[in-house]
C-alpha cells in the first residue's frame, strides 16, 4: 500500500496521473508531428528544445490540474464510463480556455499553427482509451491479503473501513480471534469470516498468503501474539497497529478507539522552528499576494452585500486561536444583521435560514473569507490550520470533547484537513468528527500536506462544494 501524509493512496490514481501526463505530452508530439507530415526540417525546427519543452510542461500542467479540479482522479466519482468521458471533455474545454488565456499573457508558450486543436483531439482520444486499459488492468491485479488480529469491536471498525476502500486493491481474509475456536461457534463475526486463532497465525499467513497483519485485539496483555509476530515481521510481512492503520483508511483519529499512549508513542505530531518559520514567512507572502489579487473582487462583493440588505458589508467576529488567544476574524456579512439577535450563538447549518440571498452564494464558493487574509497577514491565522472556533463554542466543545484544545497548539487556519475532508459543522457530534481530522492533520503536519491541502480547498471552491 502507497501512503503519502500517512495517508493511505490509490494506486490506480497515481498510475493514472503518471500515465496522462506521458500521453499528453506524446499527444502534442503527435499533433505536430501530423501538422509537418510532409516537413521533417519544419517538425524538427518546432520542436527544438528548450522551448518546446517547456510548451509541453505548460500544457500538461493545465491538462492535469482541470482533471485534478473535475474529480477525474478520484476513483469513487468516476464509476460510469459515460459520466468519465463528460468529465474528461469539460476538464478538455476548461483547459483550452484557461491555455488561451495564459498564451494572450504569454505569447512565447503558444501552441499555434493548428498544433493545439490536433493535440486536443489526440490527448482526448488517448486518454479515454488509457483510462478503458487502466480499469481492466486494475480488475484483473492481484489484491493485497489482510489478516485483522480481533474479533472486538475494533477489529470490526478496521474491516469496515478496509472493505470501504476498494480503490487500495485490498482483501480481507478475515478475523483472527485470540483463543481456539470452540465447538459450534459461528464462523462469521461483524459479517466477516472467522478463519482461526492466534496460535496458527504463521500457517494462516502461509495459508491466505497474507502480505500484511493489522492488530486489532482490544485487551493485548497475555493474548499478543508477540514471538509469532516478530517472526512474520523479519520475514517481511507488514505489520500494523489497528489506530495507525484506520488513521491511514480514513485520514482521521477516530477518538472512540485511540488511547492516550498512542498519541505518546506514534510517529508525527513533529514541530520545528524551521518549518513554522517558512510557515510564516509564506503565510505573509501569500497573504499580501491574495490581498492584492481579491481587491477587485472583494470590492464587487462589499458593494453587492451593501445593495442585498441592510447593515454593514464586513462583520468582525471573535474566535479562539493559536493558544487559546482570541482575536477578531473578518468576514463579507452573508447573514442577516440581527442573525443572533434572539437567540445568541447558534451553530452555522446548510441551508441557514438567517443566510442573505447574495450570502448564499458567498458561502458556496468562499468569498466570504476572503477578508481573513488580513488575519493571515497580521499573524492570527495561517493559510492552513483548524478553523478557528467561537469561545462560548469552545468552552462548550473542551468539556465535552477530549483532546479539544490540543487544535490551539498552531494557528488556525483559512481552510484545513477537516474543511476539505467533512461538510459544514451545525452541532456537538460534528465538532466530534472534525478533531478527529484537525488531529491527523496535527499529527501529519507539513509544508507539502499544506499545499495538498491547498489544492484540494481550490478544487472544492471551483465546484462550489459544501463545507466549512
Amino acid at each position: 500500500m502507497i501512503r503519502l501524509f500517512s495517508q493511505y493512496i490509490s494506486p490506480k490514481s497515481l498510475l493514472l496521473a503518471a500515465l496522462e501526463a506521458v500521453l499528453i505530452a506524446l499527444s502534442l508530439v503527435f499533433a505536430v508531428r501530423l501538422r509537418f507530415w510532409n516537413s521533417t526540417v519544419a517538425f524538427q525546427a518546432y520542436t527544438d528544445l528548450p522551448h518546446f519543452a517547456w510548451q509541453a510542461v505548460v500544457v500538461v500542467l493545465i491538462f492535469q490540474m482541470c482533471f485534478y479540479c473535475n474529480n477525474l482522479y478520484d476513483s469513487h466519482s468516476t464509476e460510469r464510463r459515460d459520466d468519465e468521458a463528460l468529465r474528461l471533455a469539460q476538464s478538455l474545454g476548461a483547459a483550452s480556455l484557461l491555455l488561451g488565456l495564459l498564451y494572450c499573457l504569454a505569447p512565447s508558450l503558444l501552441v499555434g499553427h493548428g498544433v493545439f486543436l490536433l493535440n486536443m483531439i489526440l490527448a482526448g482520444g488517448f486518454l479515454l482509451l488509457s483510462r478503458i486499459a487502466v480499469d481492466r488492468l486494475w480488475l484483473a491485479a492481484p489484491a493485497q491479503n489482510i489478516l485483522v488480529l480481533g474479533v472486538g469491536p475494533l477489529a470490526s471498525t478496521v474491516a469496515r473501513e478496509i472493505t470501504a476502500r476498494q480503490d487500495l486493491k485490498l482483501h480481507l481474509v478475515g478475523l483472527v480471534q485470540e483463543t481456539p475456536a470452540s465447538q459450534g461457534q459461528p464462523q462469521m463475526v461483524f459479517g466477516h469470516p472467522l478463519v482461526g486463532a492466534v496460535a496458527e497465525l504463521e500457517s494462516l499467513v502461509e495459508k491466505h498468503r497474507v502480505s500484511r497483519i493489522i492488530v486489532a485485539i482490544e485487551d493485548r496483555r497475555g493474548t499478543l501474539p508477540t514471538a509469532a509476530l516478530v517472526r512474520l515481521r523479519v520475514r517481511g510481512i507488514g505489520v500494523e497497529d489497528s489506530h495507525t492503520a484506520i488513521a491511514g483508511l480514513t485520514g482521521r483519529v477516530w477518538l472512540n478507539t485511540v488511547r492516550p499512549s498512542w498519541f505518546v508513542f506514534s510517529d508525527g505530531f513533529r514541530r520545528s522552528r524551521r518549518t513554522a518559520l517558512i510557515k510564516r514567512t509564506l503565510d505573509i507572502c501569500f497573504g499580501v499576494l491574495g490581498l492584492l489579487l481579491s481587491l477587485p473582487i472583494m470590492l464587487a462583493v462589499a458593494l453587492a452585500v451593501k445593495l442585498d440588505s441592510s447593515g454593514p458589508a464586513l462583520y468582525r467576529q471573535v474566535r479562539v486561536g493559536w493558544k487559546g488567544r482570541e482575536f477578531e476574524i473578518l468576514k463579507f456579512r452573508s447573514m442577516r444583521v440581527d442573525a443572533e439577535g434572539k437567540n445568541g450563538a447558534q451553530w452555522a447549518v446548510v441551508n441557514d435560514p438567517r443566510i442573505t440571498r447574495i450570502g448564499k452564494y458567498l458561502r458556496k464558493f468562499r468569498l466570504d473569507e476572503l477578508p481573513q487574509f488580513v488575519n493571515v497577514i497580521r499573524g492570527d491565522m495561517s493559510f492552513v490550520g483548524p478553523r478557528p472556533e467561537r469561545p462560548g463554542f469552545v468552552a462548550d466543545l473542551r468539556e465535552e470533547i477530549p483532546y479539544y484544545d490540543e487544535r490551539h497548539s498552531v494557528r488556525p487556519g483559512l481552510t484545513g484537513w477537516a474543511q476539505v475532508e467533512y461538510h459544514y459543522g451545525a452541532s456537538v457530534d460534528d465538532a466530534y468528527r472534525k478533531l478527529e481530522y484537525d488531529l491527523f492533520y496535527l499529527k501529519n503536519m507539513s509544508l507539502l500536506f499544506d499545499c495538498a491541502i491547498v489544492f484540494q480547498t481550490v478544487r472544492i471552491v471551483i465546484n462550489g462544494k459544501q463545507g466549512w
